[in-house]
């Protein structure tokens, strides 16, 4: 399976918080028996390649934690409607204004997706001043196609807590390198994560390498604040699929933009990256001629928000490959994007040592 594959696998696999299953199911058949594979409560998955872990012991090395997410943005059913239509809340941060009349899919009881669309009240029943205003998610309901409350819960299996996907599927335009679907928030960061655990770490690295895929990243780094504990890491990489802002700020200010490289980010909202460690990446980048952006953001937040308060402070960078229209149903990124991100960690990890990490 090559790297655009298991990106598919990743992206076309449902797994909103709290319901991440099918992704790690996915990434584990991936990895295959020469990994060590482990679960926690919450749905975080710990990786490590089984040869590499009996040397790190033996050595002693520090450890570096790579890091992805699982969980995409989706929705949850809040409430049916006795008409048959469906109540729901957001899970994940979303424009409102970017759902209505979309394709969804509800998992039923019996684990079945069921299709849907996000309706809103057509525009013909609509008064003039309902019109001129934007609709917010209250105001939004998931027709199934039922025509009755019971229809939804005895025939459709639909009940209240069921999670919501967008029902979109992924494809690779291979002639102009772009990649089109849905969850590459954080799906191709988790793609990147497994690449490199599977292909990239070697028996004579300086460093012990665990891959995590942590879970409930949208609904506040939930999985993270436990994932770190276990994981108990040195230094860690954060691999996020970051919102490209190349079509809407100016040339002085995009800081994402397709085809320009992964983006390293000094800040955000979360945290303020170990600025030795930042320039420590870079170094890398420009050595090898990987081509990179910086990013100093002032919203936003990813898992190296809670990764760097663990201990006594764990030195955090987040690469993140641009992706545009993230938070959406459907986002756009490049397979040259990824395959840079891909080669600057794993240069960084194949420059990592001891001294070094200590220096930071």
């Amino acid at each position: 399976m090559n790297s655009v594959e298991i990106i598919e696998q990743l992206s076309n696999a449902p797994g909103v918080s709290g319901f991440e299953d099918e992704v790690i199911h996915a990434a584990g058949k991936y990895m295959g028996p020469a990994f060590s594979l482990e679960e926690d409560r919450i749905r975080n998955l710990f990786i490590h390649r089984t040869a590499c872990e009996c040397i790190a012991s033996q050595k002693n090395l520090p450890k570096v934690m790579l890091d992805a997410h699982s969980d995409e943005v989706g929705f949850m059913i809040q409430s049916v409607n006795t008409s048959g239509t469906l109540k729901f809340l957001a899970l994940g941060g979303w424009n409102p204004q970017s759902i209505s009349a979309h394709a969804v899919k509800i998992r039923n009881t019996k684990g079945k997706w069921i299709k849907g669309v996000v309706a809103s009240k057509p525009t013909h029943f609509m008064t003039p001043d309902e019109i001129k205003k934007p609709v917010n998610i209250a105001g939004m309901v998931i027709d199934i196609g039922a025509t009755s409350k019971k229809e939804v819960t005895e025939k459709f299996n639909i009940r209240i807590g069921a999670p919501v996907v967008p029902d979109v599927v992924f494809s690779y335009d291979s002639e102009n390198d772009l990649i089109f679907g849905k969850a590459f928030d954080d799906r191709l960061g988790c793609a990147a994560l497994l690449e490199i655990m599977k292909s990239h770490i070697q028996n004579d690295m300086a460093v012990d390498v665990v891959g995590v895929l942590s879970s409930q990243e949208e609904l506040g780094l939930r999985g993270a604040n436990i994932s770190v504990k276990k994981a108990n890491p040195d230094v860690a990489i954060v691999l996020e699929g970051t919102p490209a802002d190349d079509t809407f700020n100016t040339n002085d200010f995009i800081q994402a933009g397709l085809r320009k490289g992964p983006q390293i980010r000094h800040m955000d909202k979360s945290v303020l990256a170990n600025p030795r460690f930042v320039k420590f990446a870079i170094d890398i980048a420009e050595k090898n001629k990987i081509p990179f952006q910086e990013a100093v953001r002032s919203s936003g937040g990813t898992n190296a928000g809670v990764i760097n308060l663990h201990d006594r402070s764990v030195p955090t960078i987040t690469l993140g490959i641009p992706v545009r229209y993230i938070h959406s149903h459907h986002g756009i990124a490049t397979m040259t994007d990824f395959t840079n991100t891909v080669k600057w960690c794993k240069q960084i990890l194949k420059n990592l040592n001891r001294d070094i990490i200590e220096g930071f």
